[in-house]
Formats: structure tokens, C-alpha cells, sequence
């Protein structure tokens, strides 16, 4: 912390080329799952290629808005932490089924998602009251199952993707492993600044090995141009069906709850501990995030928990290097090029540094519950069991193959079903808490030393 200037880290502001270099390493990471969600819906809608790259451009573009909303906050939004949006997995099993409805299509999915995200804004103040049901074993099994969750997608990547034909070549895990030593090693040796980068050098060294070896796509950049503008309602006036909202509405509840333990979790890991106060204006973006989503042709907004496990590996807390990033994927969006230029980097690549970063999430989550009273049995069966529910969509995917498919944003959320059932057990065993996460939890947190 600075202390002349009594700056906590969270709102240090560094220097531009610093700025940069930072903000580009979190775009690099969050990269490949933020546009994924335009890929999957446009390719399942039956759209041609040209207007499947306007999607993954208006993403990238609101991607940006939202994040800098989210980072710079105004009256009543944004929680003014370090924290990239990104459009969320939740909702593309029921946007999907809106897309592929031919009265409905591309409009009534971005119809839903204004309604959706108007209607879960005046939610918001009810979902912020649940943080006291946050104490911090609650809030270490949440940590906990978001890094359980989302390690798979390193594992994934590192695999060579889910769905490539050579998933598990050598080579692939070779490249993997070659940018996860490289990171251990500046980890290890380098200082400062160097130190901080360490993700973005990673997969600098692995984007150029897999150049070398020829592993590169730069399909579509020759045909991209260098500018083009998102234009609103870019696929027709919105169509707003009743049962679409309600669906994307529920969906965004459920996103909301996700949203909380990101939250938390990042409050951990930067040393600020957070409030209702702070989760209200948070989730308020998400819900604005929405709205804008909807009207700029793209999808439902959250955080993204890549980017927490990078906050974790870096130790820069600073929100202005995601402010940064935000103006990054703004020009992303507006210029085609340099989106497919990123959009190039081969998920083997992003496999070494993304099992570093998911790691350290689930690694917060267990130092928090290195603070919980184990001496209290119930404490114990609490957290076995929701953790143990939050592997299930991880272990047995076709768990609830049996159940309704509108249960699905539910059943097949590891994080959800693990933050219900710490929730629900915790209760049960030891109370519902005080109606403020500061006045239980504030002194723990703040004995923890910062990164």
C-alpha cells in the first residue's frame, strides 16, 4: 500500500506502460472464453460466418463497456474492484433454444436479455441481503468449488480443447508444460514488474513456439477489416416473449449467486473485505451489462473467474489495470484484425498458465477455510458435503441426465449446487449469521497478509 498517499492497493494507479502491459495479459486470458459464448450461439442459429464474427466483435466490445463500468463504478454501480466481464455459459442451453425457435431467433434472444437483465436489476437489492448467509466457511467452499470448477478448463486447454481431434497429442501437452515451467521459473527469479507479467510472458513463449512448429491459425485475418462499428439492433428490432424472459431471468438469479462468490473471493485475495453495499453495485453491473448486452447484439454479462486466479498469481490488485484492459477489448471489438490476431493462440498454449491461475483460485479458497473452527464437527460435515455435491458436474455430467431440462442451469453448476448446499447446511448446523458479512468476518480478513 501506498502509504504517503494512504492509496489502498485496489485503487494504486501505476504507470501507463505497466497499465498496458497488465490489461493485455487479462484480455489474453479471459480471451478464449469470452468468445466462445458468440461462437457456440451463432454456429448453433445457423448464422453465416460474416455476422458470426460481428457477435464475436459487438462481445469484445461490450466485454469492454461493461468492464470499465464495472472497474470505474458510478452512483449505485460498479464494485470498483479488479474485475474483467465477460458473458457467461449459464445462459447458452436457453438462448440456444430461443435462436433455433424460427419466431423467435436472434431477437428474441437479445429481447430476453433486455427484459432479463431490466428485471434482475430490480432484483438486485433482495439477492445483495444474502450476504449473510456468507460467513467464511461459507465463503471458503464457494472459493473452493470456483477453483475446482473452472481447473478443468486448464486441463482442457493444455489437452489441446475438448473436441480437437489430436486432444491429448504430446506435442500439445509438451508446449503446455514448457509455458507452465516458464512461469514457475520468472515466478521463482524475477522481480517486480517482470514478476508480475509472468502469465503474458508464458504465453508469449508459447505462442511462438507453436508458430515455429506451425500450429498457428490465422484463418479469416487477410478477409477481416481494420474497423468496423457496433451498431445497435444490428439483427432487427428485439422480440420479447413472455417465456423466453422468465427463463434468462431465472438463468441470471442463478448467475447472481455465482457473481456473489466471485466477489467474495476476490475480496480475499486483494485484501479488501466486501459488503452488501459493494455486492449490490456489482451485481447492478451485471444486470446493466445485460441490458446493454441485449441491445448491442450480444449476450448476458458476469465476472470472470479466469481473471481472479490472475489477480492471485500476480498480486496486483490494482482495478485501473482493468480498466485498462476494458479499452483493450473496446478496440478489440472495433477492429476485427486484431481480435482474430488473439483469437489465434492455441488453447495449449493457454493450458500452462490457465493451471496456474485456476490453481491459485482453489488454493484462496482452501486459505480460508484454513480459518474456520474444525473443531466444530459440524464444520467438517459442511464442507465435505458441499463440495463434494460441487463435483458433480465435474465427475458425473450425466448425473442429472434424468432430471427437467429447465433444472439444468442449476443442477449442472458445480459452484451453485457447492454454494447452496454450504448455505442451506450451514444454517441448519450453525445459524443464519448477522446481516453483514463485515460484522463477522472483517477482523479475519483483514489479519491476512496481502499478496
Amino acid at each position: 500500500m501506498n502509504s504517503s498517499q494512504n492509496v489502498h492497493p485496489v485503487d494504486e494507479k501505476l504507470p501507463l506502460v505497466q497499465l498496458f502491459t497488465l490489461g493485455l495479459q487479462h484480455v489474453l486470458v479471459m480471451y478464449a472464453g469470452a468468445v466462445a459464448v458468440p461462437l457456440i450461439v451463432g454456429g448453433a442459429v445457423g448464422l453465416p460466418k460474416e455476422q458470426i464474427a460481428f457477435l464475436v466483435s459487438a462481445d469484445l466490445f461490450c466485454c469492454g463497456l461493461v468492464t470499465l463500468l464495472q472497474c470505474l463504478g458510478c452512483k449505485g454501480f460498479g464494485i470498483r474492484m479488479p474485475v474483467i466481464m465477460a458473458v457467461t455459459f449459464a445462459t447458452v442451453g436457453p438462448m440456444i433454444a430461443i435462436g433455433q425457435n424460427p419466431a423467435l431467433g436472434l431477437p428474441g434472444i437479445f429481447g430476453a436479455t433486455i427484459a432479463a437483465g431490466l428485471l434482475s436489476l430490480l432484483l438486485v437489492p433482495l439477492i445483495g441481503r444474502l450476504i449473510r448467509f456468507f460467513p467464511p466457511l461459507v465463503t471458503g467452499v464457494v472459493i473452493t468449488s470456483i477453483g475446482l470448477s473452472i481447473i478443468g478448463v486448464g486441463i482442457n486447454w493444455s489437452a489441446g480443447g475438448l473436441g480437437s481431434p489430436d486432444y491429448g497429442s504430446p506435442l500439445y501437452l509438451g508446449i503446455s508444460l514448457s509455458v507452465l515451467i516458464f512461469i514457475l521459473l520468472i515466478i521463482r527469479f524475477a522481480r517486480g514488474f517482470l514478476a508480475n507479467i509472468s502469465i503474458l510472458l508464458g504465453l508469449v513463449l508459447g505462442f511462438c513456439i507453436a508458430l515455429l512448429l506451425g500450429k498457428v491459425d490465422f484463418n479469416g485475418l487477410q478477409d477481416a477489416s481494420w474497423f468496423a462499428l457496433i451498431t445497435p439492433f444490428k439483427f432487427g428490432t428485439p422480440r420479447f416473449e413472455l417465456w423466453s424472459i422468465v427463463t434468462l431471468t431465472v438463468v441470471m438469479l442463478i448467475v447472481f449467486i455465482e457473481s456473489m462468490g466471485m466477489f467474495l473471493a476476490l475480496g480475499e485475495i486483494v485484501d479488501r473485505p466486501v459488503k452488501r453495499d459493494d455486492l449490490v453495485r456489482g451485481l447492478r453491473v451485471d444486470a446493466l451489462g445485460t441490458m446493454v448486452g441485449g441491445i448491442f447484439n450480444t449476450f448476458p454479462h458476469t465476472s470472470f473467474s479466469q481473471n481472479i486466479g490472475l489477480v492471485s498469481i500476480t498480486g496486483v490488485s490494482s482495478r485501473w489495470v482493468c480498466v485498462m484492459a476494458g479499452f483493450i477489448l473496446i478496440a478489440f471489438g472495433l477492429v476485427p484484425k486484431m481480435s482474430i490476431v488473439v483469437a489465434s493462440i492455441p488453447p495449449f498454449v493457454l493450458g500452462g498458465a490457465g493451471i496456474v491461475m485456476f490453481g491459485m483460485v482453489l488454493a484462496t479458497g482452501i486459505k480460508v477455510l484454513s480459518r474456520v473452527d474444525f473443531h466444530n464437527r459440524y464444520n467438517l460435515y459442511i464442507v465435505a458435503i458441499s463440495l463434494g455435491m460441487g463435483m458433480i458436474p465435474t465427475v458425473a455430467k450425466d448425473f442429472f441426465g434424468q432430471m427437467p431440462a429447465g433444472m439444468a442451469p442449476l443442477l449442472h453448476s458445480g459452484i451453485l449446487l457447492a454454494s447452496l448446499t454450504a448455505v442451506v447446511l450451514n444454517a441448519f448446523f450453525n445459524g443464519l449469521g448477522t446481516a453483514d458479512l463485515s460484522e463477522t468476518s472483517t477482523t479475519e480478513v483483514m489479519s491476512v497478509p496481502g499478496h
